[in-house]
């Protein structure tokens, strides 16, 4: 098996984003799972080809997209992204989109077709807090999860792909007032615990990950 996980560059004025250095701290192989890893710009479109031209040149099985979610106390896999790009700040190359189309002739929203319940049952065995993620934002992290799935969906890729956030590190928050974060090493031990349920798992677990609100 051959997993495509790919994280982004720092933004947002952020001087390391802790996305890619957990998934570059992945091992090549985990069990018999290939692991490839590649870096991507916090650029709405530049990322969305990039991670195309990717998936093309490598065929994954998977394909486990990671970023940054500052604020947020635990592990996140996402359940959906959607159709439309709305970004708070500007992305690396100064773009700020406002209530966008990511792709005229997508769906609303798209799903995870990733085990993401077993994902994060897998990682809270690891002794990681973690939880299904009703939203992806309306940042580059929506529009590549979103990306992703459409062009999976429109080439009848036999793909199975998803996203993944992740806190804040330590160094991070030095002058940020409470806010959460988690160790580097226990972020790259959680993403090993979803690879292995993706590895796992061709059927999702029949488990609660809603939420109230």
């Amino acid at each position: 098996m051959r997993i495509l996980i790919t994280g982004f560059d720092p933004f947002g004025g952020e001087k390391i984003n802790p996305a890619w250095e957990a998934v570059n701290a992945l091992p090549e192989k985990i069990d018999d799972v290939e692991i490839i890893k590649v870096q991507l710009p916090t650029v709405f479109k530049t990322s969305t080809l990039k991670l195309f031209e990717s998936i093309n040149q490598l065929k994954p099985d998977a394909v486990i997209c990671v970023g940054q979610a500052g604020g947020r106390y635990n592990f996140n896999v996402e359940r959906v992204a959607i159709n439309i790009d709305d970004g708070r700040i500007p992305d690396n190359e100064g773009y700020q989109p406002i209530d966008e189309t990511i792709f005229a002739d997508g769906e609303n929203a798209y799903f995870s077709n990733l085990p993401i319940k077993a994902m994060v049952e897998e990682v809270k065995k690891a002794g990681i807090p973690a939880s299904v993620s009703n939203t992806a934002g309306t940042y580059v992290c929506n529009h590549i999860m979103y990306s992703l799935l459409y062009y999976i969906q429109k080439n009848q890729l036999p793909v199975r792909g998803g996203f993944i956030h992740v806190p804040y590190i330590a160094q991070q928050v030095i002058g940020k007032k409470n806010v959460p974060f988690m160790e580097l090493t226990t972020i790259t031990k959680g993403l090993e615990a979803a690879i292995r349920a993706i590895k796992n798992y061709e059927v999702d677990l029949k488990v609660s990950g809603g939420k109230e609100c």
